[in-house]
């Protein structure tokens, strides 16, 4: 199914500003009202340009009115109220917000097939690390053991803690910028990608722009598309490959995963399976970190 025009904004209460186009919840074929119903209802506000399908649960629905005004008065009167012309379903309506194109889904960064195309030294990705069946074999193995809740993935973790990690990522769901910390770990990183797709970016910011507290400048640094301060490159990581960093790769470079369901690669629409699991591999450094980048390592601070 083609990815719909609209979405519904992010927020409490929606997009701060009005809009012609309403993101309706709690209607639509799922529950047996049909778009021309839906439409015949709106239209009592104002011309209704169409009715779409807002996702893929058929219980939500976007109205396109042509004017503003139309949109706002059906809102007034119907949010949060039954509408007995609509089987005296109770509608959720906010302003709807016009999903970004499929060419904006990695903010215009292009992504490379290959680690060599980067040119960030230290980095490699090799493909088919482990064969189908050895994928399928680790994720029974670690399926059958528990996994601890965060706030939006699973994990594991073996020996040290974060020195062998498992996560798990559902659709949507990435990693925030970050560098793995000097002090704690040595110059080896490995990552195992299983069971689903997903893109990497890597991040390099000038030395007079890296303020070694990386925790307080996540948020910004995930929204910060069009930064000059910064080289940016991104990788696809498919299903069994095994992901390195060293060197300047490992301690100079931000990796993270942007939170997409849908990745562009080489001019086509990827979208990640229902779960990702990554195998991070670290060693544990008993020494102070003595590496060639002391701009980005806590133990020159």
């Amino acid at each position: 199914m083609d990815l719909p025009r609209f979405a519904r904004p992010r927020g409490e209460n929606g997009s701060s500003s009005s809009s012609p186009n309403l993101y309706v919840a709690n209607c639509g074929p799922a529950v047996g009202i049909s778009h021309r119903t839906v439409a015949a209802v709106f239209g009592d506000f104002g011309d209704v340009k169409g009715v779409h399908a807002a996702d893929e649960t058929g219980t939500r629905v976007i109205v396109c009115f042509s004017e503003e005004s139309s949109a706002r008065a059906a809102l007034e009167a119907l949010h949060g109220r039954p509408c007995p012309l609509l089987g005296g379903r109770t509608l959720h309506i906010r302003y709807s917000i016009i999903r970004p194109s499929i060419s904006q889904l990695n903010d215009s960064v292009s992504v490379s097939l290959s680690a060599s195309e980067l040119n960030i030294p230290g980095l490699y990705l090799l493909h088919d690390f482990v064969t189908a069946k050895e994928e399928e074999e680790l994720l029974l193995e670690v399926d059958a053991r528990p996994w601890n809740n965060l706030a939006k993935r699973r994990v594991q973790h073996y020996g040290y803690e974060f020195c062998y990690q498992v996560n798990e990522y559902p659709p949507g769901v990435g990693l925030s910028p970050h560098i793995d910390t000097h002090s704690a770990f040595e110059g080896l990183i490995f990552s195992l990608s299983l069971a689903g797709p997903c893109i990497m970016e890597f991040r390099r910011y000038t030395e007079g722009t890296w303020h070694k507290c990386p925790s307080s400048i996540d948020l910004k640094m995930e929204n910060s598309v069009n930064d000059s301060n910064y080289l940016r490159r991104a990788i696809y990581l498919p299903p069994r490959s095994m992901l390195l960093l060293s060197g300047e790769a490992r301690y100079a470079w931000h990796h993270y995963i942007p939170h997409h369901k849908i990745d562009m690669v080489k001019d086509s629409a990827i979208r990640r399976g229902p779960r990702r699991v990554s195998f991070t591999f670290r060693k544990v450094r008993t020494d102070p970190c003595r590496c060639k980048f002391p701009h980005y390592c806590d133990s020159h601070r």
